[in-house]
């Protein structure tokens, strides 16, 4: 199976660009599911700025969004 990896620089705040993954991400979720996270380049590690505990202490799991169910149809 291919898979397509978009890396797309977001040169703005944590918040920002919180919001602008989770806006791009529902343009593209007219396929079964996307794994998906919001990394920052200063992090090595696989971070996910989009799951964070009440401490702040972000997660490394990827974000999961389930689109079209196999019987809908994509107009």
């Amino acid at each position: 199976m291919y898979r397509l990896h978009i890396d797309i620089p977001l040169n703005m705040s944590e918040e920002e660009a919180a919001d602008m993954s989770h806006s791009l991400i529902a343009m593209f979720n007219t396929t079964l599911q996307i794994n998906y996270r919001l990394g920052h380049d200063e992090d090595r590690q696989r971070s996910n700025y989009l799951i964070k505990d009440e401490k702040g202490h972000v997660s490394n799991k990827k974000c999961i969004t389930l689109g079209l169910t196999s019987d809908d149809s994509v107009i």
